[in-house]
């Protein structure tokens, strides 16, 4: 079972781009964010013709969610169970393989400038999230919450921690937000299997950023202990970023036994 997510930056924009890349990660699940489109114009048509099933919660110009799966999907949820919010930032589902996993992809605020009421906005929505994988975990089962975290977890996810200590994806607050949402019992993917130091899943489009490796870790598969058990390892696809159009993210694919 391979599960992945990544920020496509524009799925219109970059749908090519996307096609190309969802063939060669050859991936069961997909969780996809800032689709930057509404949901009816997502472009299921030419995806479901690839074998996928599709869940999507979009929204206008800005944010967007999909689930993509090999398998048939259940009880899809969209927006968080603890939090109203107009946002389109949310989806989750129970992926029916053989050994069914619950899977929540999301886009977690930005929350610059900060202070201001955009970090405010992001601290209450990662103390929404809290919550809402709180009750999850109850169920005891496979579950894995991916997406774009817009948060550096330690000074080894970014190329210059001094260049980041100001913005809201690397303040303390965030930081300690996100070790909530481990200590419940969610594991980093990538830390168990891989955790080597300055491995990274964006790069901004300016100042040749990815040619000087000038990245930061943002995109994270969290996973339950049933989860966990299965996981095999941890692969962050860079080569992604050097496509034609490419998104300024890469997936990241975590590999679990089924």
């Amino acid at each position: 079972m391979r599960i992945a997510t990544w920020n496509v930056n524009s799925i219109k924009a970059r749908f090519p781009t996307v096609q190309e890349v969802l063939q060669n990660i050859d991936c069961d699940v997909v969780c996809l964010q800032e689709l930057k489109c509404e949901t009816d114009a997502f472009p299921y048509m030419e995806l479901e013709e690839a074998g996928w099933n599709c869940a999507v919660l979009g929204q206008k110009s800005y944010n967007g969610v999909a689930l993509l799966s090999k398998y048939p999907l259940e009880d899809v949820t969209k927006g968080l169970s603890t939090m109203e919010d107009d946002q389109a930032r949310f989806i989750e589902a129970l992926v029916m393989a053989e050994t069914p996993f619950r899977v929540g992809g999301l886009y977690l605020p930005n929350g610059n400038p900060a202070p201001g009421p955009k970090f405010d906005y992001k601290l209450e929505w990662m103390a929404c999230l809290l919550d809402h994988a709180r009750e999850r975990l109850k169920a005891e089962e496979p579950y894995v919450l991916c997406g774009d975290y817009n948060t550096i977890p330690t000074a080894v996810d970014c190329w210059d921690e001094t260049k980041w200590a100001d913005d809201a994806l690397a303040l303390p607050e965030t930081r300690e937000a996100f070790r909530r949402i481990k200590n419940l019992g969610m594991t980093d993917a990538f830390e168990i299997t891989d955790g080597r130091a300055h491995q990274y899943t964006f790069w901004d489009y300016q100042g040749g950023a990815f040619q000087k490796d000038h990245g930061i870790r943002i995109d994270h598969l969290l996973v339950s202990p049933q989860a966990a058990d299965r996981l095999q390892s941890v692969e962050i696809y860079r080569k992604a970023r050097s496509l034609d159009k490419p998104s300024d993210h890469v997936p990241v694919i975590g590999v679990f036994e089924d």
